[in-house]
């Protein structure tokens, strides 16, 4: 394990965080550190056709090494971190062995990962543990995915015995902004299917994510000397204030799980005369994705008429954009790519999670772009701040995984039993 130790740790002490404020691709230019680095590794270790782009977007390809025909599939990942947490110098702690016990990140701040409060951590008593030092995130999210993809590709091309079709890989920035796969070239690629190594725990196989949109709403204000207030003054707070206790109570994030949808207010600023909310919508169901946008609607429309007469114009301005979409409706026809990996997982004696993600990842939006994309495990846990870790025995289950997926692709019908013939 120790291979993908050094590995990991050599890719998550390089800074990626990416950043939504910028317009360029990648949104940082310390994106290029890792990505140049990840280059010349994937050419080290004997892959093919190394090519990374003007906006850092890296292909590479594993030729077949069957004379059959096999479908040319792919594994990306992502190498930005998220925005959410400080990703500059990272200080992994490894933890062998680990006991069951807290685990003190950093004494001086009394920052500890306990099992008290996060009870995942439980089920890896024994293991080798990467946690940070409590002072930023680790970025196993998705550093990890990258290890398990580079470590992969170089075990299959050590052991020539494994007999695989065409594997092409890609790692692309900014997906923790939501630009993963905005300049992701699919013709390119030439993948008939991908899989993003992207998941949490081990065993974790999601191929349903949420729709989603970002709403900015704009509050208008009328400021005028509080002592003389009455009748004149409008306040763009209190009105922001108003919309969001008209939005569900309980539909918020740390109200809901599973398939449930919400309403997510993630930022408020203004003064007396203007207010910006910012907020994103979320939900598995189509239908009920649109019925929470006409809501926004809705209540944008009812407070305008409210003051009407007295503010002269609207006095709410929403705008509202899609974001990305389930990539359930792109998979079903093709679930066999699903079947694969639930089989390579259970082959290597991983059980799989099958379960809707409650997020999206550059796979939802590359399904949409013509590549059928099911996201599977890194490994990682507590993604985007200070109490995130891996466990290194799931990145190497990542590994035999990816290793075992390429292999059952070669097989006739990949493995997977064949249907009785209808009567």
């Amino acid at each position: 394990m120790q291979p993908i130790i050094d590995r990991f740790i050599s890719y998550v002490t390089i800074d990626t965080e990416s950043d939504s404020k910028s317009a360029t691709t990648p949104s940082t230019q310390k994106q290029w550190d890792l990505a140049n680095l990840l280059v010349t590794e994937l050419k080290t270790i004997g892959m093919q056709d190394v090519t990374i782009s003007d906006k850092a977007y890296i292909m590479a390809t594993l030729p077949s090494n069957v004379e059959h025909e096999v479908p040319t599939i792919g594994f990306i990942s992502h190498f930005d971190t998220s925005p959410d947490f400080s990703g500059a110098n990272v200080k992994p702690q490894i933890i062998r062995d680990y006991d069951g016990n807290d685990i003190v990140l950093n004494a001086a701040q009394n920052i500890v990962l306990s099992p008290n409060y996060f009870k995942d951590l439980l089920q890896y008593k024994g293991q080798t543990l990467i946690t940070t030092d409590g002072t930023t995130l680790l970025g196993a999210d998705d550093k990890a995915g990258i290890t398990e993809i580079v470590t992969a590709m170089e075990y299959l091309i050590n052991h020539p015995e494994i007999k695989h079709g065409e594997i092409k890989v890609g790692f692309t920035p900014d997906e923790e902004i939501g630009r993963g796969a905005h300049h992701f070239d699919v013709a390119q690629f030439g993948a008939e299917w991908a899989y993003t190594m992207d998941g949490s725990q081990v065993g974790e196989l999601e191929y349903e994510n949420f729709n989603a949109a970002g709403a900015t709403i704009t509050f208008k204000g009328k400021s005028v000397h509080p002592g003389y207030a009455k009748g004149k003054m409008i306040n763009s707070l209190l009105i922001a204030n108003d919309f969001i206790n008209a939005l569900p109570k309980k539909g918020i994030p740390q109200e809901t799980k599973g398939y449930d949808g919400f309403f997510h207010v993630h930022h408020l600023a203004g003064t007396i005369e203007e207010t910006v909310l910012e907020l994103i919508i979320r939900d598995h169901s189509k239908l009920k994705f649109e019925k929470r946008k006409e809501l926004i609607s809705k209540i944008t429309a009812k407070i305008n008429k409210k003051y009407s007469k007295q503010f002269g114009e609207d006095i709410v301005i929403a705008v509202v954009e899609d974001q990305y979409y389930n990539m359930k409706e792109k998979v079903t026809p093709v679930k066999h790519i699903v079947d694969i990996a639930a089989k390579a997982m259970k082959e290597v004696n991983v059980k799989p999670i099958i379960k809707p993600i409650r997020g999206g990842t550059d796979g939802c939006q590359l399904s949409y772009m013509g590549l059928p994309c099911p996201n599977i495990f890194a490994g990682g846990h507590n993604f985007h701040g200070k109490y995130e870790y891996v466990p290194v025995e799931s990145m190497q289950k990542a590994v035999e995984v990816i290793v075992k997926i390429a292999e059952l692709t070669a097989l006739p019908n990949y493995g997977l039993p064949v249907p009785k013939a209808k009567k």
